[in-house]
C-alpha cells in the first residue's frame, strides 16, 4: 500500500487534476500542496492547519477525508497506525462487551472515591483561604496621625526652593488646577481606543496579536467578520491578505495586497504604519 503522500499523488493524477486546479478551488498555495505529496510537512504551518489542507484536498478529489487525516497521522507518527485482528474478523459482541461492563464496574468505585477526594481538598483550601482573610480583616490597623505643628514652627519656617518648587508642581497633576499654556505633548492612549474590524471574504489564515499578546491564530472561513480592539498596537498576520477587508477606528483602508500574499500589519495611535522595506541581496559583479 502506498505511503500518505504518493497516495495522494496517484489518485490526483488517476483523476487528470493539477495542483493549479486544487490550488485554486481550495485557497490553499501549490507549495503547501506538493509538501503534502512529497511529505515534506517541515514547510507547512502546522498543527490544525495541515489537516484543514489535508481535508481541502481530499474533498476536492472525493476521497475519504478522515481516512487521509489517519494516513496523514500515522505518516507523521503523531499516533500508530490501527491494527486490525488476525484473520480480519472483528471479535464478536459476546467477546467485548462482557470484559468493557467488568472494567466500568472495577473503576467506577475510584471514580467516585477520587471526585470525594477533590471535593475534600477544595473545601479545605476554602476554609483557610476564609480563615486567612478573617484574621487578616480583624486585625486593628493604628490611626496614622500627622504630628501637631506649633505656631512657632508654622510661622518661622520657610520652605526650602526644592519644597517650593515641588508645591508648584503638585497642583498641576490635579483636575482643578490648569496650567496657563500647556506644552504640546500627546495624551497617553487609553485602554481600549484603536478598533480594528476584519472582513475575511475568502479562507485565510490569520494570527492577530493585541498589546503583545495573541488572542487568536487559525484558519478563518470566509465570508466572516471580527472586530478586534486594544489599548496600544494591534497586529495582524496574514497568510491570504488580498482576502481581507480592513477597517481602522471607523475608516475603511484601501487593500493591502494579492491573494495568498502572506503580509503582517501593523496598527497603533497612529493608523496602520509602513511595512519595512524589501532588502535585496546585491548582485554579484563579474
Amino acid at each position: 500500500m502506498a505511503s500518505f503522500g504518493p497516495r495522494l499523488k496517484k489518485e490526483r493524477e488517476q483523476r487528470g487534476i493539477g495542483l493549479e486546479e486544487i490550488a485554486q478551488t481550495t485557497r490553499i498555495g501549490t507549495r503547501f500542496l506538493r509538501a503534502l505529496e512529497e511529505e515534506q510537512f517541515d514547510q507547512l504551518p502546522g498543527g490544525i492547519f495541515n489537516k484543514g489542507f489535508i481535508r481541502a484536498y481530499a474533498r476536492h478529489l472525493g476521497m475519504d477525508e478522515e481516512q487521509a487525516i489517519a494516513d496523514y497521522l500515522a505518516a507523521t507518527g503523531a499516533v500508530p497506525a490501527e491494527k486490525k485482528p488476525a484473520g480480519g474478523t472483528q471479535p464478536s459482541a459476546t467477546e467485548v462487551w462482557p470484559e468493557a461492563e467488568s472494567d466500568r464496574g472495577a473503576s467506577l468505585p475510584w471514580g467516585w472515591l477520587a471526585i470525594g477526594l477533590l471535593i475534600v481538598a477544595l473545601g479545605f483550601a476554602a476554609w483557610s483561604f476564609y480563615s486567612r482573610e478573617k484574621q487578616r480583616t480583624s486585625r486593628p490597623v493604628p490611626p496614622s496621625v500627622p504630628p501637631a505643628e506649633t505656631p512657632a514652627s508654622a510661622m518661622g519656617t520657610r520652605p526650602s526652593p526644592a519644597a517650593a518648587q515641588a508645591a508648584t508642581v503638585l497642583p498641576a497633576s490635579t483636575d482643578r488646577a490648569i496650567s496657563p499654556n500647556p506644552p504640546d505633548v500627546k495624551a497617553p492612549v487609553s485602554a481600549g481606543t484603536l478598533t480594528l474590524q476584519i472582513r475575511v471574504n475568502e479562507d485565510s489564515w490569520l494570527s492577530i496579536i493585541t498589546d503583545g499578546k495573541e488572542i487568536a491564530r487559525g484558519m478563518f472561513t470566509g465570508p466572516t467578520q471580527r472586530t478586534i480592539r486594544a489599548g496600544k498596537e494591534i497586529v495582524v498576520r496574514a497568510g491570504n491578505v488580498g482576502a481581507l477587508d480592513f477597517e481602522f477606528n471607523g475608516k475603511k483602508l484601501p487593500p493591502q495586497g494579492d491573494f495568498e500574499e502572506v503580509k503582517t500589519l501593523v496598527f497603533n495611535a497612529n493608523g496602520l504604519q509602513p511595512s519595512p522595506p524589501k532588502v535585496e541581496a546585491p548582485t554579484p559583479q563579474p
